[in-house]
């Protein structure tokens, strides 16, 4: 067999990983000087990292998230009040593991969505299902499924995920439909699955926006005693970023 058909034949097997690796060392020598047993050992690794690049990928884009961040990225400026240790701590995804749920609260434009996502992210390289939704448009989402029989398998693809995050909750009161939607999302993932959360409104008043006592109790009895809490402050990052502009602009 000649090295051409020993490429086909990888290509065939969707062994992309040693595909591309063989050929590369075809074309450079790259792993000339190894041995048999050393070149088969390259060849399992360039596989194995080919495939678990293409799962992240896939973690990642059917994640939907709203931004495309990353932990390294986030400002950890003083005034912000979110800490560099906290954040670093809870990339490590060991809350994921625990099925903890995480908290971010504080005004609009301080970056909540970009931790969360940041979370998000971090979760799917270390090979965590994940999905984000605006809490707003998932409720108007399972509304429709209800109206067309797809309530249970939206209800079956959020259950299954190892990290949901629920951007932008309590911009509105809920309804009751939404209400009791947002019980039964709860009531499924806890103690199984982690809940990342962010919203304008501190936890204190989300009683009131939930807006029923018993379904309130309930939803808070589950999602906050067990959790992390990041509660950020400060001037919006957007109209921070504005005023930068203007400044370089007028200098």
């Amino acid at each position: 067999m000649n090295n051409s058909d020993t490429l086909d034949k990888l290509r065939s097997l969707k062994l992309f990983g040693m595909f591309h690796a063989f050929k590369t060392n075809l074309e450079t020598g790259k792993f000339s000087d190894l041995t048999a047993d050393q070149l088969l050992a390259e060849l399992v690794e360039a596989e194995h990292e080919d495939r678990m690049n293409r799962k992240i990928s896939r973690l990642t884009e059917a994640a939907k998230f709203r931004y495309k961040a990353s932990i390294e990225q986030i400002n950890f400026h003083k005034d912000r009040n979110i800490e560099r240790t906290q954040i670093m701590r809870l990339a490590e995804c060991g809350f994921v593991d625990k099925h903890e749920n995480v908290l971010i609260t504080g005004p609009t434009g301080i970056g909540k969505s970009y931790i969360a996502s940041a979370l998000g992210h971090q979760a799917c390289a270390l090979e965590y299902r994940v999905l984000y939704y605006s809490a707003p448009k998932l409720f108007t989402k399972l509304k429709q499924a209800k109206a067309d029989n797809s309530f249970v398998k939206e209800m079956m693809k959020i259950e299954r995920c190892e990290m949901l995050i629920l951007d932008d909750f309590g911009l509105h009161p809920l309804d009751a439909q939404s209400r009791a939607m947002l019980m039964e999302i709860v009531e499924d993932r806890h103690e199984k699955n982690s809940l990342v959360i962010t919203s304008q409104l501190p936890v204190s008043a989300w009683f009131d926006m939930i807006g029923d006592k018993t379904i309130a109790d309930a939803v808070l009895d589950r999602i906050v005693h067990n959790a992390h809490r990041i509660e950020a402050v400060g001037e919006s990052m957007r109209k921070t970023r504005q005023k930068r502009e203007e400044e370089n602009i007028y200098a």
